[in-house]
C-alpha cells in the first residue's frame, strides 16, 4: 500500500487504526494484530508501535502487560458529553460548509443515503455505520477548519465505537431508518443552504439513542 507523501508512517497506521476502530471492525476489548496491521501496511513495526501508543494516550487503546494493545471499552457515563460536543462542532462543520460543496458531493451523499437503507434493509450494521461515516465526513472535509475537523476524529474515534445492540431487529430497523431520514433532511438543508436548519438538525441528530428506544 502506497504511504501518502505528506503523512508520516505513524500517522499512517494511526489513521487506520482508527478507521477500524471508528467503522466497527474493531470491537471494545478487540486486540489488535501487529504483525497483521505491519504485513497489511507494509510499514515496519517501529511506526506501528509508536501509533499503537500514540493511540493509547488518546484513550483509543489500552496496553496490558503480556497481552499487548486492546481496543479500549467505551465510557458509557460520558455518552451525553460526547453527543452534545459531536453535535455541535457537526453543526459548526456543516455551516462552514455549506458553501463550498460541490454538486456532486452532494449527489455522493444521496447515494450514501441510499445505501444506508439498504444497510438497514439487510441489518447490515458495520456496512451501514461506514456508509455513515463516510456521510458526514464529506461535508467535514470541506469546512475548511482544521482544529474542528480534528475534534471531530477525535471525539468520533471513541464515541462511534457504541454499537447499535438490540433483540428487537423490527424495532432496530425502524429507529434507524428514522436516523436515515435525518440524513435526508440534512441534505435538503445543504441544499437549500440553510445554516440555521442545518445547526438545528444536526444537533438533534447526535442526541443518545436510549436503549428504552430499541
Amino acid at each position: 500500500m502506497e504511504v501518502p507523501k505528506y503523512r508520516s508512517l505513524k500517522d499512517h497506521v494511526y489513521d487506520y487504526i482508527a478507521q477500524k476502530i471508528q467503522d466497527g471492525t474493531l470491537l471494545p476489548n478487540q486486540k489488535i494484530n501487529e504483525a497483521e496491521i505491519c504485513k497489511r501496511l507494509d510499514i515496519s513495526r517501529t511506526p506501528t508501535r509508536e501509533a499503537l501508543f500514540q493511540l493509547t494516550s488518546d484513550n483509543l487503546l489500552q496496553y496490558i502487560p503480556r497481552r499487548g494493545f486492546i481496543v479500549a471499552p467505551f465510557d458509557t457515563s460520558k455518552k451525553l458529553e460526547f453527543s452534545q460536543a459531536i453535535g455541535a462542532l457537526e453543526a459548526l462543520a456543516a455551516t462552514l460548509a455549506v458553501d463550498h460543496l460541490k454538486a456532486s458531493e452532494l449527489i455522493e451523499m444521496k447515494a450514501l443515503i441510499a445505501r444506508m437503507d439498504e444497510d438497514i434493509n439487510q441489518l447490515d450494521l458495520a456496512a451501514y455505520s461506514k456508509d455513515q461515516y463516510l456521510f458526514h465526513n464529506l461535508y467535514i472535509q470541506r469546512c475548511g477548519n482544521a482544529t474542528v475537523i480534528e475534534m471531530l476524529n477525535t471525539l468520533k474515534n471513541s464515541f462511534i465505537r457504541q454499537s447499535y445492540v438490540s433483540d428487537n431487529k423490527p424495532k432496530l430497523s425502524e429507529v434507524l431508518h428514522e436516523v436515515n431520514e435525518e440524513h435526508r433532511q440534512i441534505l435538503s438543508a445543504f441544499r437549500a443552504k440553510d445554516k440555521p436548519q442545518l445547526e438545528a438538525l444536526l444537533k438533534h441528530h447526535w442526541r443518545i439513542i436510549d436503549n428504552d428506544m430499541l
